[in-house]
């Protein structure tokens, strides 16, 4: 098969928001060079995975979906990039129907190297690689405003995948988000770690959230760390009549001893003051948070300590994570938690985060009725209604005769399945 007339191609993406930026942009410049591109699981003359490793069982679906693809059409060559193949290229290039496989660097040169076969060797670079924009027309746009970090968590291998911290040019995120305003009324900024995005060497996230001030879309961050929390940020996000207040601030252990065993560099009372320092600028803001139970030697004490500071921060929503070992991290070669007791902590949590989600979504009305507004940026269908999400991050199910892809003024929030049913002005 020649690659170099045209196809239809399918991009299948695995994990996090970067990785669907990355395919977007892919997506992107294939178009551009005439071929037909799906995101569908569907029969295909070629294909690019772009895989996830973030946990054991993340790389182990990594692997499953070449067989789901060869399935799909046994003839079909399949090209396979991102942090798995990162990690490990073999469990894929021993892979019938496998004819390239890349890592995360020259992943922005993928659309280049259909007609090339084996592994290409390349080497995570020191400077952010560039991508085609990624300007597909949709409600909400992913726009990637950093790569790589440099934190080295006991628990993770992303810094070995993805490299060290690197930043995007200013300039091209403006450009960017601009082209990105034209079809889009929501702009996510997104990175393996947006906290250590910076200019000159300097931390910037301030001056960046500074010049898309006057962007026509709504602005919402990814996942903070909580060490970039401070006045002089939040004094710009404040000023900022687009930005969505909602707060992911990547707390994973409530308990100190924990914390530092994870190599996380802060403590649960540093956590809980910057928490309060978001609400004093924003009262009605929205936090939420990831949490990994289990953690090697976690005891029953520390899950307790976890669990109070849980209660003190009140978050509206929690991402609960039952700790997956990843050999080759610092927490691997550490003493694992029983699985039962490990499943048993998982609930504690999920009943916590039930009922801390009932409260947020149930105080929106007093909000409301105080005088405050809440828009919901209308996005797709499910269950006879139309859905979207409110700018602090709230599920809304509105009535089926709301106008797709619009920011509607909601009232009379009503708890309903992940969010809220509501009524609409």
């Amino acid at each position: 098969m020649c690659y170099n007339v045209h196809m239809k191609i399918g991009i299948i993406t695995l994990g996090c928001k970067v990785n669907q930026y990355e395919s977007g942009a892919i997506k992107e410049e294939l178009i551009s060079m005439g071929h037909e591109v799906t995101t569908n699981m569907e029969p295909c003359d070629l294909y690019i995975l772009n895989t996830c490793a973030v946990t054991g069982i993340a790389e182990k679906k990594s692997r499953a979906h070449i067989a789901k693809l060869t399935k799909l059409n046994p003839k079909a060559k399949i090209i396979v990039c991102g942090c798995a193949s990162e990690h490990n290229k073999e469990q894929f290039l021993q892979k019938e129907n496998v004819s390239v496989v890349i890592g995360n660097a020259g992943k922005n040169k993928i659309a280049h190297v259909l007609n090339q076969v084996g592994n290409i060797s390349t080497i995570i670079p020191l400077t952010y690689e560039d991508f085609a924009f990624n300007t597909t027309s949709r409600t909400r746009a992913y726009l990637k405003i950093q790569d790589g970090c440099n934190n080295f968590c006991s628990y993770c291998l992303i810094p070995y995948v993805r490299g060290r911290s690197r930043s995007r040019e200013l300039t091209e995120i403006v450009k960017e988000a601009e082209e990105l305003s034209k079809t889009n009324q929501e702009i996510i900024l997104t990175g393996i770690n947006i906290s250590d995005y910076k200019i000159d060497g300097k931390l910037s996230l301030g001056k960046l959230m500074q010049a898309l001030t006057t962007n026509s879309c709504r602005i919402r961050t990814g996942s903070f760390e909580c060490n970039i929390i401070d006045d002089e940020l939040l004094k710009v996000l404040k000023d900022m009549p687009n930005f969505c207040p909602h707060f992911h601030l990547s707390m994973q252990s409530g308990c100190d001893r924990i914390l530092k065993l994870m190599n996380r560099h802060y403590t649960k009372e540093q956590f809980i003051q910057k928490v309060e320092l978001i609400r004093s600028y924003f009262p009605n803001a929205a936090i939420t948070t990831d949490v990994i139970v289990g953690f090697p030697t976690e005891t029953d004490e520390d899950f307790s300590e976890t669990v109070e500071t849980i209660k003190k921060v009140k978050f509206f929503e929690m991402h609960i994570f039952p700790y997956s070992k990843r050999e080759g991290t610092v927490a691997s070669r550490l003493k694992m938690v029983d699985g039962n007791i490990i499943n048993n902590r998982v609930k504690v949590l999920e009943e916590i985060n039930k009922q801390n989600k009932l409260d947020y979504i149930n105080s929106q009305n007093s909000i409301i009725q105080s005088g405050e507004n809440l828009y919901c940026l209308t996005e797709s269908i499910e269950e006879d209604c139309v859905v979207g999400y409110t700018q602090n991050y709230i599920k809304i199910y509105l009535p089926k005769t709301a106008p797709l892809h619009k920011i509607l003024k909601v009232k009379n929030l009503v708890p309903y399945m992940e969010g809220a049913k509501a009524d609409f002005e």
